[in-house]
């Protein structure tokens, strides 16, 4: 970015085309998801509340927030991640009475991540001044309720209490990652735009699946756009 400044390019210039560059990564991300889920070998791994079955919809699978709180879900009865053909695997601790926090602990936590962790969240429009105090009030409750309830959760000596702080350090950052996608309403720009270019795709398919005008020329970058420099003339 700093680069791209003293070329000239001004900060909304460099956020278009960084918004093009994450777009572009998604799709190869979901091309990548949907060549590798029929073997995908997490179907006969430890089953969490939140696993769901794949979705064929990009913006649906976007929005699918499910497999964040499955992972934290995982981590916080003490399953152990193994990894196997490029997939993440979850086994049951052989020794659960070392989990930092117990099945109740567990439910709590994920009952409060849910209503923070959703489509509501992250398809609002905040400020940064906005985020930063409800993070900040965030926070304090979830570590208010941990310190007043440490023991029903499950914490109930001194070597489980050490990992106090890095669960709230976490739960925290995880709400903070939900709230900066709805930053000025990005992730909700983010979708129209890939709903538009999907809706422009489909438009230029006939009958069978064939393009409509297969010889027409590369889409040209804009000379104002900084993936001419980045990435080339042509899209």
């Amino acid at each position: 970015m700093e680069q791209l400044k003293q070329l000239g390019y001004d900060e909304g210039e460099i956020q278009t085309a960084l918004r093009e560059i994450e777009n572009e990564s998604l799709q190869d991300s979901y091309g990548q998801y949907k060549q590798n889920i029929s073997n995908d070998p997490r179907q006969n791994s430890k089953i969490s509340s939140f696993s769901t079955k794949a979705n064929e919809d990009l913006v649906r699978w976007q929005l699918e927030l499910n497999d964040i709180l499955e992972r934290v879900e995982h981590i916080l009865k003490g399953d152990i991640p193994i990894f196997r053909d490029g997939n993440i695997l979850w086994e049951k601790n052989p020794k659960p009475e070392n989990n930092t926090l117990n099945e109740y602990g567990v439910q709590e936590t994920m009952k409060v991540l849910s209503l923070y962790i959703n489509r509501n969240t992250i398809l609002s429009d905040y400020t940064q001044t906005e985020i930063n105090f409800k993070v900040y009030d965030f926070g304090r409750e979830i570590n208010n309720l941990f310190f007043m309830r440490y023991e029903d959760f499950g914490m109930d000596n001194e070597e489980k209490r050490k990992n106090y702080p890095i669960i709230i350090r976490e739960i925290v950052d995880i709400v903070h990652s939900s709230y900066k996608r709805a930053l000025f309403g990005g992730e909700r720009r983010s979708i129209r735009e890939m709903i538009s270019v999907s809706q422009t795709t489909n438009t230029q398919v006939g009958a069978g699946g064939m393009p409509i005008n297969p010889q027409m020329p590369p889409r040209e970058r804009g000379i104002l756009n900084p993936l001419r420099i980045i990435r080339g003339k042509y899209v």
